[in-house]
């Protein structure tokens, strides 16, 4: 016999497919997990899932090619993708060369991205849950911490580099301002403080909303952004008397030119060594394969393409001009004559800051405190913890000493290649897309993830080697000239380690989770 729902609980539901039915805030854990066991027929564990933990409903997602292009819109287009790409200009690459770098990296990541988009399509679940079925109920907290700890860093340091943008913004409207920014507390000055908690706040009130508010916010700023940066492209055109510098003085060739190209596009896609992890943190609310094919192609090599040509615009503009090489779009924003469009244009990066910061940087830390303590915070509680960790580490001292940069934050991103190598290695190689989704929330011994003490230790022992690689390669000077290619070293090691350590003898069963599905729009 079934255990009745607690009540404040709808039992209404599809007969040939029983689900949890869209829960109410005052439902707590518990009792949404006796209707999920009830529903399932599985014993669904408090410490495993509550709503934002669960698999999405099929039926009501809404995350169309659009909305999954203009993330891409936004995220392509920040301020850290122009300062690296204008550095290959910089290091001696021309116009074409750039072109073919962002290019190859563009081809990789798409196909890395749709495979990773479509593992959410199929199973609904965001990533910490994801790696439950390589690493095991318990392991997978390893898995989400990393790249939840290395988001929440680049989520203060982003709201901080925001905030500079929002200065220059404030002191070209209000020209008295200028005062509050010569003191100094706790490293930043009075108007810095106060601009960095206005940002903070924002930022801080969308994702309360949850992952619907993000997606409309992010097809809101996608249209504005590549308008700002098409337009300030056009205007360095015109600057530069309707023609550009192809390349710098110190323009490379034979060799130790596509020993750049190949350096760049691998860059490229080691700066998405994140994002390929937790893309199903969105893609679980997509609408369908087909949909994450489309935004991911419109998103991805068309629209990498016109930020490389934008980047080629302004970096051989200005160069033309007065034989500078720019570092950001913030440096031409900085020189525009008119208060009114140097105003429009900080606002427009303040918007592509904001949206970049909430996909990349405040989704993936909200998971994982999520899934660390799913009986006592939700999404929203979450997104609280993060904004205040990202508040209290003083981020501006973080960016402002390199050794920071290089040693935490560098040595945290080195793992994110091994973690990828073992989750795509065994989603895709060993259980070829097969997956129990029910079983993921489930803390039983002979659940199909409790592995050894809920950890598995095969994917533990796969990412060492790969990890040892991966930091070797980062922190040792004479690994120097392979360093571009670290991130692709560490996931193959990683993935092939695993696939020759993994498990064959599981019963692999393949079971949608619609039976305890909740609403994607939560």
């Amino acid at each position: 016999m079934q255990t009745p729902p607690p009540a404040g609980v709808d039992t209404t539901q599809d007969l040939t497919t029983p689900s949890v039915a869209p829960t109410h805030p005052s439902v707590s854990v518990d009792a949404l997990c006796e209707a999920a066991s009830a529903a399932s027929g599985k014993s669904i564990s408090p410490t495993l899932y509550n709503v934002d933990l669960a698999p999405t409903k099929r039926e009501g997602r809404s995350w169309t090619s659009y909305s999954i292009f203009t993330l891409w819109a936004n995220d392509v287009h920040s301020l850290g993708n122009y300062a690296f790409a204008i550095g290959l200009f910089a290091l001696g690459l021309g116009g074409w060369q750039i072109l073919l770098a962002l290019g190859i990296g563009a081809a990789l990541l798409f196909g890395l991205l749709t495979l990773s988009g479509f593992m959410g399509v199929k199973t609904g679940v965001p990533f910490p849950v994801m790696s439950r079925i390589s690493f095991g109920i318990r392991g997978a907290q390893i898995a989400s911490l990393l790249r939840g700890a290395v988001a929440v860093a680049w989520f203060g340091i982003q709201t901080y580099l925001a905030s500079v943008v929002f200065r220059v913004m404030l002191v070209a409207m209000f020209p008295s301002l200028a005062d509050l920014d010569k003191d100094s507390i706790l490293g930043l000055s009075t108007l810095g403080w106060a601009a960095f908690l206005v940002l903070w706040v924002v930022q801080l009130v969308i994702v309360s909303f949850g992952m619907e508010m993000i997606r409309k916010y992010e097809a809101f700023a996608g249209p504005v952004i590549l308008a700002t940066m098409a337009a300030m492209a056009i205007w360095i055109f015109v600057e530069a008397g309707g023609s550009i510098a192809w390349s710098s003085n110190n323009a490379l060739e034979g060799l130790d030119m596509w020993r750049t190209i190949f350096a760049g596009g691998a860059l490229w896609v080691s700066i998405y060594g994140t994002f390929v992890l937790n893309f199903c943190d969105f893609t679980r609310s997509a609408v369908s394969k087909n949909a994450v094919v489309r935004g991911n192609f419109w998103g991805i090599p068309i629209n990498m393409l016109l930020f490389g040509a934008i980047v080629v615009v302004m970096a051989g503009g200005q160069f033309k001009i007065n034989g500078t090489i720019i570092q950001s779009p913030s440096d031409i924003v900085q020189t525009i004559p008119n208060t009114l469009f140097l105003v429009l244009a900080c606002l427009a990066l303040l918007i592509l800051t904001i949206a970049v910061n909430l996909m990349a940087n405040f989704v993936a830390p909200v998971y994982a405190l999520t899934n660390l303590f799913p009986k006592r915070l939700n999404f929203r509680r979450a997104a609280v913890v993060s904004a205040v960790i990202g508040l209290v580490i003083l981020p501006w001292n973080l960016y402002n000493n390199p050794l920071v940069i290089l040693y935490f934050l560098g040595g945290l991103g080195a793992l994110l290649g091994p973690l990828f190598g073992v989750v795509m290695a065994d989603y895709w190689l060993i259980r070829r897309g097969k997956v129990n989704v029910p079983e993921l929330y489930t803390a039983s011994p002979e659940g199909a993830y409790y592995y050894r003490n809920g950890v598995n230790p095969r994917a533990l022992i796969a990412m060492v080697p790969a990890a040892v690689v991966a930091l070797c390669i980062a922190f040792v000077p004479a690994l120097a000239a392979v360093a571009p290619f670290a991130w692709f070293f560490a996931a193959s090691i990683a993935a092939a380690v695993y696939y020759f350590a993994a498990d064959r003898t599981q019963q692999l069963e393949d079971r949608d989770g619609e039976s305890i599905a909740v609403a994607s729009t939560h």
